[in-house]
């Protein structure tokens, strides 16, 4: 018989033996699934993250900072009138240039979901802000007014967080503001945030500057031409950056934290997955020692027994996998959760978190990793089995 057919013969009397062994299989289908069901939940946080954070974000419109970030940068008034007319600017069909001069402010609100203080960014926009963003929508309600003390709230918030619906007041510094619309921003970062006019809030919070300007580009090609007009002002120190590539910046701290403990997390759990893997696969190796005896005494290799033993191994990591992706997407359904709890963030998302094919694959390998190396030991144990102390009666 061929070595294949010798395997696939193994194997079949191996998995026919599971429901026998059923407790000591589910185990290590168990143990496996939690494992892969944490480290699914933990990317999915990291993922849901970084999605919210670039999801909208053009690489046709350049956001142009006078420091790091949004939050701590500063443009003076003259400064905005030099970096609206750089060439490759977009202008509307009267003229206009298509940009925004923005200003940043934090606001403190109660998290309805969890009692804690959540710091929502307040952003200040200039009059062609939904031309320059045409993924935002009023979808209730309607937009503020320029002059007076009105916002519209991003609808990522406004169930989170509570006293956000429309006809509601919020508080600044100079007083009493009005909630007067709900606006969608294509899923991305600006649905966590409050807008309203730019000159009415650096009114209320007393800023004498911007904190940035965003404009959109004629194309993408423009930026070398507008970035290199920026550099050649002698009035201006700015820093020009594509808005993906600012909102991707930003957020790779944070991602990458959550992708590191996210793997961390999933190694502790894998070595104890490991071992409750190891402990099972040896005692169903010592269960089946006749059987594997038996089938050395009859012609077979111990190649195929050790394989035989590392593909039912697999087929039990795999189980645990689907069973813990599974669980980890029935769990997760509709779960929303938000970094708005530190103030001095530089970005501030709500996201809801989704399992995609991406991490289930992911959570799938790690399973299969984790099968491997609890069989391998396994197999060599059942490669070891000589026939006569196998024979024995125990």
């Amino acid at each position: 018989m061929s070595a294949l057919r010798q395997i696939r013969a193994v194997t079949a009397v191996a998995l026919e033996t599971i429901p026998q062994r059923l407790g000591t299989s589910l185990v290590v289908v168990i143990g496996i699934a939690t494992t892969v069901a944490v480290l699914i939940a933990a990317l999915a946080v990291a993922t849901g993250f970084t999605g919210a954070a670039t999801k909208s974000a053009s690489p046709d419109r350049v956001i142009v900072l006078g420091g790091v970030n949004q939050g701590s940068s500063s443009i003076s008034r003259a400064n905005v009138a030099a970096v609206v007319d750089a060439p490759g600017v977009a202008h509307t069909a009267s003229g206009s240039p298509i940009a925004s001069a923005e200003t940043f402010f934090s606001v403190a609100f109660t998290d309805s979901h969890t009692g804690r203080d959540a710091y929502i960014p307040v952003l200040g926009v200039g009059l062609q802000a939904l031309a320059l963003r045409p993924e935002t929508k009023v979808i209730a309600g309607r937009l503020f007014v320029p002059g007076k003390r009105e916002v519209i709230v991003g609808s990522a918030i406004e169930e989170r967080i509570g006293g956000l619906s429309i006809g509601s007041i919020i508080t600044l510094p100079d007083g009493d503001w009005k909630v007067v619309g709900i606006f969608a921003s294509g899923g991305g970062a600006l649905e966590s945030q409050l807008m309203t006019d730019a000159s009415s809030l650096m009114s209320a919070v007393g800023f004498t500057s911007f904190n940035s300007v965003t404009v959109r580009l004629v194309s993408s090609a423009d930026f070398a031409r507008f970035s290199a007009a920026l550099a050649a002002d002698p009035t201006l120190s700015v820093k020009p950056q594509r808005e993906n590539e600012y909102y991707a910046a930003i957020s790779r701290p944070i991602y990458r934290l959550l992708k590191s403990t996210a793997y961390g997390l999933g190694c502790i759990m894998a070595f104890g997955a490991i071992f409750g893997a190891l402990n099972t696969t040896f005692s169903a190796v010592r269960a089946r020692r006749t059987e594997i005896a038996t089938l050395r005494a009859i012609g077979f290799g111990a190649p195929s027994v050790v394989v035989s033993v590392i593909i039912e191994s697999l087929i039990l990591g795999l189980a645990g996998a689907l069973l813990g992706a599974l669980c980890a997407r029935l769990l997760l359904g509709g779960v929303r959760i938000s970094t708005m709890v530190a103030s001095g963030s530089p970005l501030h998302v709500t996201f809801g978190l989704e399992v995609g094919p991406g991490i289930v694959l992911i959570g799938v390998l790690f399973a299969l990793v984790i099968a491997l190396a609890g069989g391998l030991f396994a197999a060599t144990q059942a490669a070891r089995i000589s026939i006569a102390v196998g024979m024995r009666p125990t």
